[in-house]
C-alpha cells in the first residue's frame, strides 16, 4: 500500500472517523443532532465495549435508519495484526497495520496482577532519544484516539478467548503522548468511563520525556492517572546527550513542573530511568540522582535496557544495576528495578516496527 507523506496523513485522507474517538457525552450529542435519543449512546457503548462489536449491523437494538446513520458517519477501527511475537514469559508483541498503510506496535505484558497493555499514541516519534527505535524516520503522524483505544480493544478480544481481561494500561509504546494531548486525553477518559473499558484510573499510566508545558495542564486536569516521568539522566548535560528534548525543555524547569504536578494533585511521580553500560549507570550518577529529587513524593523505575541494533547502547551488569539501586535506597529513595518483558522476542519498544517496516524507520 502507497504510503502518506507527513504533511498529507491529517490533512488530505479522506476517512471516516472512528466511532472508538468519541467519548460517552459526545456520542450523546451527536445523536441528539441526528434527531436520536441521547440514551442510545449507552447501547452503542455497549456494543462497542462490552460486546465487542465490528460492525454496525450487529447492533441488533437499534433501529436500522440509526445504524445506517452510524455506518455512513463513522468507521469500527480495525487493525490488521501483521505479526504477532510471543516470548516464553507470555509477553505479546503485536505489530498492527493501520487504513494508511502505516504501522504501530502494541504489547500485551502478563503480571501475577493480571494483563497490561503498552499503547501507542504516534506512527513514529519527533523527540529523538538516542535510545530509542521509536524515533528512527521521525514522526510521520498523530494517531487519533480511537485508533489508540482500538489497540486495547484488539488485545481484550484475543484475551476473550481465555475469558480473560485487560486490567491496566500505559501509555509507553511509540511516540510522545503530550505530543498528541487531545487524543490522548480523549483516549484515557473512553478506556476509563464505566459505559467504556471500564479500566480503573489508577491502572492507567502516562509517560512523558518532558513536555512541560502539557505536564501543567495535565496537573490541572486532576484526574487519578499515574504519571511517570522519562528522566534517564540525573544532570542537564547526560540528559541532553540522551534526549535531546532536554535543550528544549530544560531539566531543572522539568523539575519545576513536577513539583507543581505533586503539589496540585498529591500524586507520586515515577521517574523512568533506563540504565545505559558506560553512560548513566554508575554510583556517581546514583548519588547525583538521589541529591536531584530528595525530597519529592516519588519512585524510581530503573530499567535494565534492552538491545536495540540501531542505536549503540548496551545493557549495564547485574552488579552495577544492584549498587545503582542499593546507593538510591541508602538515600531513602524507592525504588524498583523493572521485571525484563519479552527477552526473546523483539521488546524494546519501536524495535519490531524497525525491523519490518524498514520503509518507515530510515
Amino acid at each position: 500500500m502507497e504510503q502518506l507523506n507527513t504533511t498529507e496523513t491529517n490533512t488530505t485522507l479522506e476517512k471516516k472517523q472512528s466511532i472508538y474517538s468519541l467519548q460517552l457525552n459526545e456520542l450523546r450529542e451527536w445523536l441528539k443532532d441526528h434527531g436520536e435519543k441521547p440514551f442510545r449512546a449507552e447501547q452503542i457503548f455497549d456494543w462497542l465495549y462490552k460486546k465487542r462489536a465490528i460492525e454496525f449491523e450487529e447492533m441488533s437494538n437499534l433501529s436500522k435508519g440509526l445504524r445506517e446513520q452510524l455506518a455512513n458517519h463513522f468507521q469500527i477501527t480495525t487493525l490488521n495484526t501483521v505479526i504477532q511475537q510471543t516470548s516464553s514469559d507470555g509477553t505479546i508483541k503485536f505489530l498492527f497495520e493501520l487504513h494508511d498503510g502505516y504501522s504501530i506496535e502494541t504489547v500485551l505484558m502478563r503480571h501475577d496482577y493480571g494483563n497490561s497493555v503498552c499503547v501507542t499514541t504516534q506512527v513514529g516519534c519527533r523527540i529523538g532519544c538516542t535510545f530509542c527505535a521509536s524515533t528512527l524516520g521521525g514522526l510521520k503522524r498523530h494517531l487519533e484516539a480511537g485508533e489508540i483505544v482500538a489497540q486495547v480493544v484488539k488485545v481484550q478480544k484475543a484475551l476473550d478467548e481465555s475469558a480473560e481481561r485487560v486490567s491496566s494500561v500505559v501509555i509507553m509504546g511509540i511516540g510522545e503522548p503530550f505530543d498528541n494531548y487531545d487524543n490522548m486525553l480523549s483516549f484515557l477518559k473512553i478506556i476509563n468511563h464505566e459505559n467504556g473499558l471500564n479500566i480503573g484510573a489508577r491502572h492507567i499510566t502516562v509517560s512523558t520525556s518532558g513536555i512541560i508545558p502539557k505536564i501543567y495542564q495535565f496537573a490541572d486536569e486532576n484526574m487519578q492517572i499515574n504519571f511517570a516521568i522519562s528522566l534517564h539522566a540525573p544532570n542537564t548535560e547526560l540528559r541532553t546527550r540522551l534526549m535531546p528534548i532536554n535543550k528544549a525543555y530544560k531539566l531543572d524547569d522539568l523539575m519545576k513542573a513536577v513539583r507543581y504536578y505533586i503539589d496540585k494533585t498529591g500524586r507520586r511521580v515515577s521517574f523512568e530511568y533506563g540504565l545505559f553500560g558506560g553512560v548513566n549507570d554508575t554510583v556517581e550518577h546514583a548519588e547525583e540522582l538521589a541529591a536531584l529529587i530528595r525530597g519529592l513524593k516519588c519512585h524510581v523505575n530503573l530499567i535494565p535496557v534492552n538491545y536495540v541494533p540501531e542505536r549503540d547502547y548496551v545493557r549495564t551488569p547485574k552488579d552495577k544495576i544492584f549498587a545503582f539501586e542499593k546507593t538510591l535506597k541508602n538515600h531513602g529513595i524507592n525504588v524498583t528495578i523493572r521485571r525484563e518483558h519479552g527477552h526473546d522476542i523483539d521488546a524494546a519498544c519501536g524495535q519490531l516496527r524497525a525491523k519490518e517496516r524498514k520503509e518507515e524507520t530510515m
